[in-house]
């Protein structure tokens, strides 16, 4: 016996592909990452803090990254640039900064500083020229007598060496948690670390991770309170955020973390 079976009327099929296209597509975006927002603060919860601090993708190892950062560091026309043509004008402006925290008693010509990630040294260069003598620098490649050889995630200092620390490479750390760790153990109980960091904008080709806002870095700091954060123009960076190192190793209250929570 041969059974008819009825066609489905056009407009039917028609219907359900279109339900099941819907659903292929919702399931597909159920996948994509939005990209953090550029501007702005968030509430210091740890997917906030997640969201706000990425680490970028590509480095098989450690010394692959660190072959990465090498590649800038050792490059003989940036470094050619570094110590002629740019040196006058960035010890200029370096020096303007660290006037502008001698001013508000955050540094003074006594304070054992260091600078991190340093390059050639301009900014220690700056430093020294405003009176503050004991100043030293570190990086990968060393240039003496102004930087030492060193490594920002183990540096290569006892604890508690130093009164000020500054660096303008936070985004060049690929474990964030040893740099600012390295920060915390050689700054001296009520020293005063300065970071220049760039929320606003993606940075170049060597940085290892992209900061969205100002509360990861306040989560990192366990031993420090801010002082203060305010916007700047430093060579491709827009915030600067001063961190008092408290003079006991409880972790700052939840109140600290309000004036970047929104």
């Amino acid at each position: 016996m041969k059974l008819n079976i009825p066609k489905l009327p056009l407009i039917f099929l028609s219907f359900c592909l279109f339900i099941l296209s819907l659903f292929l597509l919702l399931l597909s975006c159920k996948s994509l990452r939005l990209p953090p927002p550029t501007t702005g603060s968030v509430s210091p919860t740890s997917a906030a803090r997640s969201s706000d601090l990425r680490i970028r993708p590509g480095y098989t190892n450690y010394s692959a990254y660190i072959e990465h950062q090498l590649n800038k560091t050792q490059n003989s026309k940036l470094r050619r640039i570094w110590t002629t043509r740019d040196w006058d004008r960035k010890v200029r402006v370096f020096a303007e900064f660290f006037n502008s925290l001698k001013r508000s008693n955050l540094l003074s010509n006594a304070s054992k500083s260091l600078c991190i990630g340093a390059r050639v040294g301009q900014e220690v260069a700056a430093l020294r020229q405003i009176g503050v003598a004991d100043s030293v620098g570190i990086d990968l490649v060393p240039y003496p007598p102004l930087v030492l050889k060193g490594d920002f995630h183990s540096q290569p200092f006892d604890d508690e060496t130093f009164d000020f620390e500054f660096s303008n490479v936070f985004d060049h750390a690929l474990y964030p948690q040893k740099f600012v760790g390295e920060i915390e153990r050689t700054l001296k109980p009520g020293g005063v670390c300065v970071l220049h960091v760039s929320l606003n904008k993606v940075t170049d080709k060597y940085s290892a991770n992209d900061l969205y806002s100002v509360a990861p870095l306040v989560e990192l700091f366990k031993r420090s309170k801010v002082l203060h954060v305010k916007s700047i123009d430093g060579f491709g960076l827009d915030t600067e955020v001063v961190f008092l190192k408290e003079s006991t190793n409880s972790k700052r209250n939840s109140s600290s973390m309000k004036h970047f929570s929104g």
